[in-house]
């Protein structure tokens, strides 16, 4: 438990305490791996002894609880600097993972569990990682539905996106052991909720603009009308001196700015964007969790990297053909390699991309049949399917963000659609999926 102070954990704690039979089932969810922890011992030894030493632990996790102290030994960690992108240029293109305890990571399942118990499932609705029935497809849905609302409700309107980053300490090299008195290790099983507590006031200010969050990736969204950035701009300064007060470094050299402006007839100045005196890069496309999003809203760069990753991995394909492999393990690596590529994130994207885009990618997919001689679900089928499949996770959790935007009419079978006046807004994720829960219905 970084960064609690030993009265305030004890405090929060106070009663709960751990039964023997708790402890045992964590030590049997690390399986059989290998990994190793800062002392070179694998979850494999402790599933082998679960029973000898789940009473041994029980006792030393409640001693802990209750003195509020995490013995120093079960906090030492290993820092492994993990690539970012396959040719990284600076220490910030590492992301710095923690190497702990086993053990450790049993006694952060069971505190994990009880702290999430006391918390309200409707805290930080706009946070979408860490969180049950959330992930990265819904933060990107939310983020392009608020977009493309703002452009439907008047000519006139466009929208200014912030894609900030945060600065992270990186090495290669092995250094002495150092204390740490702040923050949380990345790699432990309490730190995503512990960061999710920590950056849950970071909300919008103004009723023109949403952040929305994905872990540390935050977007500041700005709704502009009539040509008024005064909100977007001191939202934008809010956040900048929120990042201070709570000791969090924007990395401004990775923050860039996006406008969305779909009108054409007018030409426009946009004011720029300081944060502590630099200038933010303004880009016409953005990589955000891993889907290409450009100004315009097309998606045809983001289906040719998917439709080249695709194709390099066919080669894998048809070299385990020519090794004769049965057709049942070459579907199964097919969906597990290139279907998985072809299809992230594809509730999203798929229904705004152009015909000449969806046939690129489908001749991937008629490539790889040809290759395991078997008949593999088109892209449109898969498309309709994870749009009804999502659309009824989100109708059955209240308290979804998107939760609302799907009201039943009075007969209390079909779900009132969406109201859309430009095409974007009509093929894109919601309006499609209610469209699909209807015809299902």
């Amino acid at each position: 438990m970084w960064g609690l102070e030993r009265a305030s954990a004890a405090s929060f704690l106070v009663g709960f305490s751990l039964l023997k039979l708790k402890v045992k089932i964590p030590s049997w969810e690390f399986g059989n791996t290998q990994t190793l922890s800062y002392y070179g011992i694998c979850g494999r030894v402790l599933k082998a002894c679960a029973d000898q030493l789940a009473p041994v632990f029980t006792n030393i996790f409640n001693l802990s609880l209750t003195l509020g102290i995490v013995p120093s030994s079960f906090k030492r960690s290993t820092i492994v600097p993990v690539p970012k992108k396959p040719r990284p240029s600076d220490l910030n293109d590492y992301r710095p993972v923690a190497l702990t305890s086993v053990v450790m990571k049993c006694f952060e399942k069971l505190v994990r569990d009880f702290i999430t118990s006391s918390l309200p499932a409707s805290m930080d609705p706009l946070q979408f990682a860490y969180r049950h029935n959330r992930s990265t497809d819904d933060a990107i849905a939310h983020l392009l539905h608020t977009t493309l609302t703002h452009l439907d409700e008047g000519r006139g309107n466009y929208v200014k996106m912030l894609f900030t980053d945060h600065n992270q300490y990186g090495w290669a090299t092995a250094s002495s052991t150092l204390t740490l008195s702040t923050g949380a290790p990345q790699g432990c099983v309490l730190s995503p909720l512990l960061y999710s507590l920590y950056t849950y006031d970071c909300t919008a200010t103004s009723s023109s603009n949403i952040i929305v969050k994905f872990a540390d990736d935050t977007v500041v969204v700005g709704l502009i009308s009539d040509n008024d950035e005064r909100a977007y701009l001191e939202e934008i300064k809010h956040l900048e001196n929120w990042c201070q007060e709570n000791n969090l470094l924007l990395n401004i050299s990775k923050t860039k700015e996006m406008i969305v402006d779909c009108s054409k007839k007018q030409e426009r100045h946009y004011q720029p964007v300081r944060i502590s005196g630099t200038t933010v890069e303004r880009v016409d496309s953005f990589r955000y969790l891993g889907v290409h999003i450009l100004q315009d809203l097309s998606w045809s760069r983001h289906t040719s990297s998917l439709a080249k990753k695709a194709r390099q991995r066919l080669y894998h394909l048809r070299r385990l053909r020519d090794f004769r492999l049965p057709s049942k393990v070459l579907r199964n690596f097919y969906t597990c390699t290139i279907e998985s590529i072809l299809t992230g994130n594809i509730t999203v994207w798929f229904g705004n991309s152009t015909k000449q885009d969806r046939q690129a990618l489908q001749r991937v997919v008629r490539s790889a049949e040809r290759i395991t001689h078997s008949e593999l679900p088109d892209l449109q089928t898969t498309y309709y399917k994870r749009c009804q499949t999502k659309a009824r996770k989100i109708v059955k959790d209240p308290t979804h963000p998107n939760n609302r935007l799907f009201s039943l009419l009075r007969s209390g079978r079909c779900f009132r659609s969406l109201k859309a006046k430009t095409e974007r807004l009509k093929r894109s994720f919601f309006p499609q999926a209610i469209r699909a829960l209807n015809q299902g219905n």
